[in-house]
């Protein structure tokens, strides 16, 4: 029964009103605990497990810089959740959180940490954690240092630093933890860099590309090492953005820098292999005509993806469809059957499919995969002429994308599209690095010739009934 409008609230609309009111302290003062990341953002925390360097490259206002905080945040409390599969401390750290000017700092990476000016408490770090705050010189309301309590009993320490205050500044110290926000002149980053080597501590970056194919983003780009990994985030990625934003965002862009900042792209200027729009490559997928060709096409990989792809082809209007694109790192021959034997395809493969691994005990690639249980055709990858070109398959590919003759399925190929991005040249060569699903759609697309039907597949793999001549 509720309570008349002059009398007293009764025991239970008491109870009610203050368990909504400490969910909403919670909500406000314990955002670490209800932070639920979008599959790229987790993607990226996850990697902390197996890279020491880790950068997200990401369109603007994408949630880039707020992964990051959280992350640290996890970091200084030691407060992770259950399911965390990133990096983590078991004791408390020194950590370094950088960007571009001390204004800059402030109004993101300190007021994703802290809260506004004067209500510290409300960020990323719990206000039950938070035991000081240290202001800065030379500017208003700016941190200098916060330290935060730490579930083993003592105390981590994070200091915020600018670029703008030059080199000088990243030397000398040695920390445990670095996240430089938005992308440093090539000299910070090396200094700020060689603070963690000491510890082996973990580095985040976190940017939108606008300086382009610069020393940083070539470093994370081009040249290989096992410890450092690359997360691409597009505005697609962003959960709280409709339909509706994301196209309204991306007209606001003059096109030049369009892809920049809405997909996390470098301006590459004419290095840039792929030209077309992503955007008019991308249909909704739909069920495949019985009378059209399905063909796959594998690169294998341990330490880079291996890849996979199948490639639908319409040869009324001689039209390819990607249908979907899966990369799997560091897995057995046999764990890669288990997760593509059920698309029931022809696989094509490339030239070195012949090679022998050592998990594979001198055995072909290709063998290893046939004997698993895959339907590979029986030659390499090669055009109708015998040839094998690499410039003459992506030359054919681009000129189906310009053509319309090149439709990728939306929300199936999303590593395939990520390759797509940030495939370019350098004086002119194509960059064999992270092109690992373009090259599978490739080999693909040069043996479609010997790919199936679905009505010529069920033909072919139909039961053989012999008729009874009366001999038995």
């Amino acid at each position: 029964m509720s309570s008349l409008p002059n009398s007293e609230p009764s025991s239970e609309e008491l109870l009610l009103k203050t368990l909504e009111t400490e969910k909403s302290r919670r909500r406000i003062e314990e955002k670490l605990r209800f932070y639920k990341p979008y599959n790229k953002q987790r993607e990226f925390h996850d990697a902390g497990a197996s890279y020491r360097e880790r950068l997200l490259m990401a369109g603007n206002q994408t949630g880039k810089t707020y992964a990051a905080a959280m992350e640290l945040a996890f970091h200084v409390t030691g407060q992770y959740p259950a399911d965390w599969k990133g990096y983590r401390f078991d004791r408390p750290i020194r950590a370094w959180a950088a960007g571009e000017t001390a204004e800059v700092v402030r109004a993101t990476i300190q007021l994703l940490l802290l809260g506004e000016p004067g209500q510290h408490g409300t960020g990323c770090i719990p206000k039950s954690t938070l035991l000081e705050v240290v202001p800065a010189r030379g500017t208003a309301e700016l941190a200098d240092i916060i330290r935060v309590q730490h579930v083993s009993g003592g105390v981590s320490t994070i200091w915020l630093k600018a670029y703008s205050q030059g080199r000088e500044r990243f030397q000398g110290a040695t920390i445990d933890y670095l996240w430089l926000d938005e992308e440093p002149d090539a000299s910070i980053f090396s200094e700020a860099l060689t603070r963690t080597n000491i510890a082996r501590g973990p580095s985040i970056l976190t940017f939108t590309p606008l300086k382009g194919m610069s020393t940083v983003v070539k470093r994370y780009l081009l040249d290989k090492s096992p410890d450092r990994h690359v997360t691409t985030m597009t505005l697609d990625d962003a959960a709280h953005y409709s339909a509706e934003d994301r196209a309204r965002i991306a007209a606001q862009y003059p096109e030049h820098e369009r892809d920049t900042r809405t997909r996390g792209i470098p301006q590459m200027g004419s290095g840039r292999v792929f030209l077309v729009d992503e955007e008019k490559l991308l249909v909704d997928p739909f069920e495949c005509p019985r009378h059209w060709v399905r063909v796959g096409g594998l690169d294998p990989g341990w330490t880079h993806f291996a890849a996979f792809c199948e490639l639908w082809w319409d040869r009324d209007l001689d039209c390819i469809y990607l249908v979907r694109t899966l990369r799997l790192r560091e897995q057995t021959v046999l764990q890669h059957v288990n997760e593509v034997r059920s698309w029931r395809l022809r696989w094509a493969w490339p030239h070195d499919g012949r090679q022998q691994t050592l998990a594979g005990a001198g055995v072909p690639l290709m063998k290893q995969y046939r004997d698993a249980g895959l339907d590979m055709m029986n030659e390499k990858a090669t055009f109708e002429d015998g040839g094998m070109s690499v410039e003459a398959g992506v030359a054919e590919m681009h000129d189906r994308m310009r053509g319309g003759r090149w439709k990728v399925f939306r929300g199936q190929n999303d590593g395939w599209l990520e390759e797509y991005r940030l495939y370019f040249r350098k004086d002119g060569l194509l960059i064999k690095e992270n092109d690992d699903a373009i090259s599978a759609s490739r080999y693909a697309l040069m043996m479609r010739r010997h790919g199936q039907t679905d009505r010529g597949r069920a033909s072919f793999h139909r039961e053989i009934v012999y008729p009874n001549m009366g001999i038995i």
